[in-house]
């Protein structure tokens, strides 16, 4: 198991703020991580009860820009069910 955690970063955008009303939070994840590292990770950083684990890999896309043309990075992405009545601080108000 690697010693270091698979989470990168909360991601915050439009539909990140609708699903954590639903008691779902969306995470940028390591490329390695798995669901039940994930779980793991996010237990013991925010100290809640996660229920629930779905990734979501978005592709690399290629961009042009005049003559260049160049690429935009793909990531991974988990959304994190909790268990019901928990929450965590990490979306602006």
């Amino acid at each position: 198991m690697k010693s270091f955690s698979p989470l990168k970063y909360p991601l915050v955008s439009e539909r990140a703020v609708g699903l954590a009303e639903l008691g779902k939070y969306t995470f940028v994840v390591e490329e390695w991580a798995t669901k039940p590292e994930i779980m793991k990770a996010v237990a013991r950083q925010y100290k809640v009860h996660p229920l629930r684990v779905a990734i979501v890999r978005v592709p690399s896309k290629t961009r042009h820009f005049r003559q260049k043309v160049g690429s935009k990075a793909g990531r991974k992405k988990a959304i994190v069910t909790l268990k019901k009545g928990e929450k965590l601080d990490i979306l602006p108000t």
